[in-house]
């Protein structure tokens, strides 16, 4: 999932660390600079929310009570999460720095740090990340690849075998958006942020009516299972091998 950023509202910046002291710091003086700032005491709250809402940048303390920041950044980066990630720690060691970057940090800095730098640094992750309206076509070809069906995702297109599937620009959406997140369930408020950006004007009862045409376009014939699956009271979840039963 890639950050989406637009000129209308600040940049939302989530700082999760232990160190109630520092979060406070930090949160005054990113918001005195331009940032939205949510704060998290560890992980355990960090991927609560993440399940209803994203930010455009994570900072990360790496040694934390719990799981570290090094766990947090690989398993988010392990659903094909794209958000920003700055990685704080107290041991500025180049293995240290080798270890967060392999994990799939954007960034690095020590502590003690000098807020302004860490100003510079989120700035300077936001531009490099390619900021692209949910559906947008991906910067470099990707394909994948289920039972009969393939997803081009550089020209947001759905194959069965040679035949291409006519998808509307919202159901490829929501179907790239259950497919970079394979068996992750995902709330119907989550999966409509996912497809449509935070601020989209559609229903959860319209993230249904998608859900439903695409369950017919993926289920031709019936070797090829259920691929969409309901996670009841809760919403949906990707599953490529189309077998199973929903969580």
């Amino acid at each position: 999932m890639t950050t989406t950023a637009n000129a209308n509202r600040m940049p939302m910046i989530w700082i999760v660390d232990d160190d109630p002291e520092l979060r406070g710091l930090l949160r005054e003086f990113l918001e005195k600079h331009g940032f939205e700032v949510r704060l998290f005491a560890d992980g355990a709250q960090l991927e609560h929310r993440l399940e209803r809402e994203r930010p455009d940048l994570l900072v990360l303390d790496q040694m934390m009570p719990g799981d570290s920041g090094l766990v947090l950044c690989q398993r988010i980066r392990a659903t094909g999460d794209e958000v920003g990630i700055i990685m704080l720690t107290a041991r500025n060691e180049p293995t240290d720095r080798i270890a967060g970057i392999e994990r799939g940090a954007d960034d690095y800095i020590g502590k003690p740090f000098v807020p302004l730098e860490l100003v510079a640094r989120i700035r300077s992750v936001l531009r490099r990340r390619t900021l692209r309206p949910p559906g947008a076509p991906m910067p470099e070809a990707e394909v994948m690849s289920f039972g009969a069906f393939r997803i081009d995702f550089a020209t947001r297109s759905l194959w069965r075998d040679a035949e291409r599937i006519a998808l509307t620009t919202t159901e490829f959406a929501v179907l790239a958006a259950l497919a970079r997140n394979p068996h992750r369930p995902l709330t119907r408020e989550r999966l409509l942020e996912l497809a449509r950006g935070p601020n989209a004007e559609a229903t959860e009862r319209g993230i249904d009516v998608q859900v439903s045409r695409l369950r017919k376009l993926l289920a031709a014939s019936p070797e090829d299972g259920q691929f969409i699956q309901t996670v009841w009271g809760y919403g949906y979840v990707f599953v490529p091998d189309g077998s199973g039963a929903a969580p």
